[in-house]
């Protein structure tokens, strides 16, 4: 039993934590800013994101693993099904274990937040619960998996960003208010930057297993600049809304963040071979955890 241990944090990948927490840590800091934080809500967010990353991720070692995706001509680390080291079987009954852990997660969250007040907040999170999971394994699972067809950034857009910042937040104040729009804004366009770098990575060997990502749809040369779109407008959205919702120096912390990712475009414009962007995953990853610290906290100090 041992041995498993390391191929299943490998297939987790850890790494990739860190930015599904980004949009918790807005949302609940922003509640703490208007005096309706709660610890054991953040507590069960954060348990249940970490579930549903993790779920993406093993659904996704599954799902390209079984079409045979991950294979020798991919770039990326070895993943657990391609090295054997895991068997599809394996995978697919931690994929269930996953999802009943989600699943208690979730009721467990409903009911601190919701309670039996809200009865209506709470089915509508139920929902929305069911369609993370939903989205989670059909990236590469099943019989038309929207990840082969260039809907990847979308649903990332929507999950990391959208609902993750907004949704975190109604958690907490039961409402929905237009500051926490632009920022879900930004992180949501930050993590379309971390899904289109492994994608631009994985161009040919994706090419080669009829996997149409947005970046093999668009070629080598527009993903980039796509990509370079991405993180300055994420850049520019988090500006105009520091400018809009200022009232203390401390709102511009954030701005910190922008030196690593300036210096992260400046090194995709000069990539030329697609292992370069793989170093990029966890620095860009890691900038925009630092960034959503960063833009939480400048509002609490």
């Amino acid at each position: 039993m041992s041995n498993k241990i390391k191929p299943w944090l490998s297939a987790f990948r850890l790494r990739t934590l860190p930015l599904s927490l980004s949009g918790i840590i807005i949302g609940s800091c922003f509640a703490h800013y208007n005096g309706k934080f709660d610890g054991y809500i953040m507590t069960f967010a954060i348990l249940l994101t970490v579930a549903l990353q993790i779920l993406s991720n093993i659904a996704n070692d599954y799902g390209d693993g079984i079409r045979g995706t991950d294979n020798e001509n991919r770039i990326g680390p070895e993943r657990a099904i391609q090295s054997g080291a895991i068997t599809p079987d394996e995978m697919l009954e931690g994929i269930k274990v996953n999802m009943l852990i989600v699943l208690i997660l979730t009721v467990g969250l409903v009911f601190i937040s919701f309670g039996s007040k809200y009865l209506l907040y709470a089915i509508l999170f139920l929902v929305l619960s069911g369609f993370s999971v939903y989205a989670a394994i059909n990236y590469t699972v099943g019989s038309s998996p929207y990840g082969y067809k260039g809907l990847g950034d979308v649903f990332v857009f929507v999950f990391f960003g959208m609902l993750s910042v907004v949704g975190s937040y109604f958690l907490y104040t039961k409402s929905i208010d237009h500051h926490v729009w632009l920022p879900a804004i930004s992180v949501g366009l930050l993590s379309m930057g971390v899904l289109n770098l492994n994608n631009m990575r994985d161009i040919e060997s994706d090419k080669l297993a009829s996997k149409e990502t947005l970046a093999v749809k668009l070629g080598k040369h527009n993903a980039k600049t796509y990509h370079i779109i991405l993180i300055a407008t994420a850049i520019l959205v988090s500006v105009v809304f520091s400018v809009l919702y200022y009232s203390r120096l401390w709102n511009f912390l954030f701005y910190i963040a922008f030196i690593p990712l300036l210096i992260h475009i400046k090194i995709v414009v000069r990539a030329t071979n697609p292992r370069d962007f793989d170093p990029q995953l966890k620095v860009l990853a890691l900038t925009t955890f630092l960034f959503s610290i960063l833009l939480g906290v400048g509002y609490i100090l």
